[in-house]
């Protein structure tokens, strides 16, 4: 697979190239006024256009605009004609599709698949400014537009669609996007790579059509394709098992021969067996892998049969590591999609000189005085890092970004916190966040560049921390000390979420953390209590979230503080049980927890929680027909019911809680008195019993813009109401069990 040796590798001298325009330019009359006759690159996006690293078209048209090209931006038209879409006339090499930030229909339905009544992307929040899978849309129209122009679409609506996938929001299973959007190539995760290369070998007069070797794309091909005689097909089907296994020949072993069958020219030739070293298989292995390609089950078959669709999505996981990664291909009638190894992460250098592009750090000032959410939310944050290994199956951070943690220079990091100091207008000191998809990865990694290369695990810290990972925390504890150091910045806060497996295996970074970032309250997630849930959500168990709490209460009370940990759940995964879901409505009470605005487990394209969701399969261990079942809340009634339970407390939820426990033979916890979960009926005097030492805390700030990437429903941030610790008297609740279920021990 073609990929730069680097991304800079072939940017022209400053002095060969234009100056960067102050915003990329959104009219005829902007082009005009930087003397464009015409764009090279036009971006078409499903967002409002915010010239800001942390906003994927700003980012790809100043890295595009370094490499020496014009790039204009179309955001967010009307879709209904392709005229809206000739606004800037016709790109000289093609036209880049973005869905957006998000995933156009996350974006605009919530898990219940109502319309969303704001759109964090859009200026003032307004809805309705995208279609349903913008992606497919806006393809379509700019080849409307003008049909010899290439399009190629890319963005986390591309990453995740880019095979037969499930949409929750239609119930059936869909064709990759490329054949609904007729896209010429598609380019998913971090695509810098793909692009750059892709569009130095469109300007050098290449046909789009012939451009089949880059690392991060997929595209069309007839059925059968291969790219040369060299490649070999490797066949998934079989559904996970592993067939028959040839005994591996003993080169020592003498084998006699029947010489009365074999003499003469009738004798079979004997050939010396090549012993090869360790480092020569090694090598053989891995250039046969890299000319092989593995055929997932056909579109036709996995819309039809669950098991082959969980099967095709254990092993595209499987396949995420670049260090490893076959291509794969899947039929799609009488085409095949074919998907080349994910793109190389970028370096160190690499990151820094994308972060370091000259952007203007605001919306574009056609927008005036609009307020635009997702801007306000990241406008004092910095993004420090990508990637995740978690692995989290409800998240598709991984899916996208990947598992390799690409991190920025101290540097890099500190120029830019200056840079808000002194450009953006209203800081007043704070900067919100020092993060990425997690706060505390960064520059994490493994401890073996050979290891990571081979390791095929889909997380790092499930079911247990990988012995090969480090976790030295000391150089973020260091970016933390310099950036509070620097003047004019009176306080950083980590708004991003934590992880906090991690942190309890660096004690001072958490002491550094709560003594000096953490403003009263500190988002962490632990999603559930009960182990059969948390196996599938790949998330550790409850121990790890009560060694935390013991640290930060431990470190706030030395610091002099009173703050609290926000905790977020999620009702209705996969595997999650009634009986799950009230364990963790009692554990909620029991520590004096009431959360406000909790979230529903959204199935996103390609996650594999997604999978559990559409399948009851577990592509977590090998799928077959009488592999484990995963039980899920699929009817909306289970749902609502699960979501009550986080709920346990709002008047609202009672009759349908009352109706449960009394189905699981629970009417124990009916009743006002504290060892009860909700109180028994009272028609019109009903309400909600009064319990000491409870408060309310403030609304949490919700998390940076850049961090939609994550897949659950979780847009509006969690508001617990929590009594201080010191405040919480005894509960009767310590002693009370669920029953367990049958067969559990």
């Amino acid at each position: 697979m073609s990929s730069p040796t680097n991304l800079f590798a072939n940017v022209p001298k400053r002095s060969s190239r234009a100056p960067a325009a102050p915003f990329l330019p959104m009219s005829r009359a902007e082009m005009d006024k930087l003397g464009w006759d015409s764009c090279d690159v036009i971006l078409v996006t499903g967002d409002a256009y915010i010239d800001h690293p942390s906003f994927g078209m700003a980012l790809i048209g100043r890295l595009l605009e370094a490499q020496g090209y014009r790039v204009g931006i179309i955001s967010q038209p009307d879709w209904h004609s392709a005229e809206p879409f000739r606004a800037l006339g016709k790109p000289n090499l093609y036209f880049g599709i973005t869905a957006g930030n998000m995933d156009s229909m996350v974006n605009r339905y919530t898990a219940d698949k109502k319309i969303r009544s704001e759109d964090a992307y859009t200026a003032n929040g307004e809805p309705d400014k995208r279609p349903d899978r913008a992606l497919t849309v806006y393809a379509q129209r700019a080849r409307e537009a003008y049909p010899d122009v290439p399009v190629v679409i890319g963005s986390i609506e591309a990453s995740l669609r880019r095979i037969a996938h499930f949409d929750y929001w239609s119930d059936k299973v869909r064709r990759s996007v490329l054949p609904d959007s007729k896209a010429d190539i598609l380019l998913f995760g971090n695509a810098e790579r793909a692009l750059v290369a892709l569009t130095h070998r469109l300007a050098a007069g290449e046909n789009i059509k012939d451009i089949r070797d880059l690392r991060g794309t997929a595209f069309m091909t007839p059925l059968g394709w291969l790219p040369d005689e060299d490649w070999t097909v490797q066949a998934s089907a079989g559904v996970d098992v592993p067939g028959r296994v040839d005994p591996i020949p003993n080169p020592y072993q003498e084998i006699p021969q029947d010489r009365s069958c074999a003499t003469g020219t009738d004798a079979p030739e004997v050939k010396p067996i090549k012993i090869m070293s360790r480092e020569e298989r090694l090598a053989a292995a891995k250039e046969k892998s890299r000319k092989t390609v593995c055929r997932l089950p056909a579109y036709d078959v996995v819309k039809d049969d669950p098991v082959m669709y969980a099967h095709a999505s254990r092993v595209l996981h499987l396949e995420s590591n670049p260090g490893n990664a076959r291509a794969l291909v899947q039929a799609h009638g009488e085409r095949d999609v074919w998907i080349n190894p994910p793109p190389l992460p970028l370096a160190m250098d690499e990151m820094d000189n994308v972060y370091d592009l000259p952007y203007a750090r605001a919306p574009h000032p056609s927008y005036g005085n609009a307020r635009i959410p997702a801007w306000e939310m990241i406008r004092f944050s910095i993004n420090i890092m990508r990637g995740c290994f978690g692995g989290c199956t409800f998240c598709s951070i991984t899916e996208h970004e990947g598992r390799i943690i690409q991190s920025r220079s101290e540097p890099s990091i500190l120029r830019e916190i200056e840079h808000i100091r002194d450009k953006t207008k209203g800081f007043t000191g704070t900067i919100s966040d020092l993060g990425g998809p997690t706060a505390n990865m960064y520059r994490l990694a493994c401890k073996d560049k050979k290891i990571e290369e081979s390791c095929r695990r889909l997380s790092c810290v499930f079911p247990t921390i990988c012995s090969n990972l480090g976790t030295d925390h000391s150089k973020l504890i260091s970016l933390y000390r310099k950036a509070r150091a620097i003047p004019g910045v009176k306080k950083i806060l980590i708004s991003s979420g934590l992880r906090y497996d991690l942190a309890v295996r660096s004690p001072e970074y958490v002491k550094e953390l709560v003594t000096h970032h953490v403003g009263g309250l500190l988002k962490i997630a632990p999603e559930h209590t009960e182990e059969g849930t948390l196996s599938k959500m790949m998330k550790p168990g409850i121990g790890a979230y009560d060694a935390f709490k013991e640290l930060f209460d431990k470190y706030s009370k030395e610091a002099g503080k009173k703050q609290y940990l926000i905790p977020y759940f999620i009702a209705a995964h996969p595997g999650c049980t009634d009986e799950d879901m009230l364990n963790l409505a009692l554990w909620l009470k029991k520590n004096n927890f009431q959360l406000d605005q909790v979230q529903t487990f959204t199935p996103t394209p390609m996650a594999m929680a997604t999978t559990m969701y559409h399948t009851r399969k577990n592509p977590l261990h090998k799928v077959s027909e009488d592999s484990e079942v995963v039980e899920t809340a699929k009817n909306g009634k289970v749902r609502k019911l699960h979501k009550a339970f986080l709920r346990y407390y709002d008047p609202e939820n009672w009759p349908i809680l009352r109706d449960a426990l009394k189905r699981m033979g629970r009417t124990d916890l009916i009743g006002n008195g504290e060892r009860h979960l909700v109180p028994p009926p009272r028609g019109a005097e009903e309400a909600q019993p009064k319990v000491e030492g409870r408060r309310r805390v403030p609304q949490p700030v919700k998390g940076r813009g850049d961090r939609a990437v994550v897949t659950t429903e979780r847009a509006p941030a969690s508001t617990p109401f929590m009594a201080p610790p010191s405040k919480v008297k005894p509960s009767i609740l310590s002693t009370i069990k669920s029953k367990p279920r049958a067969g559990r021990k």
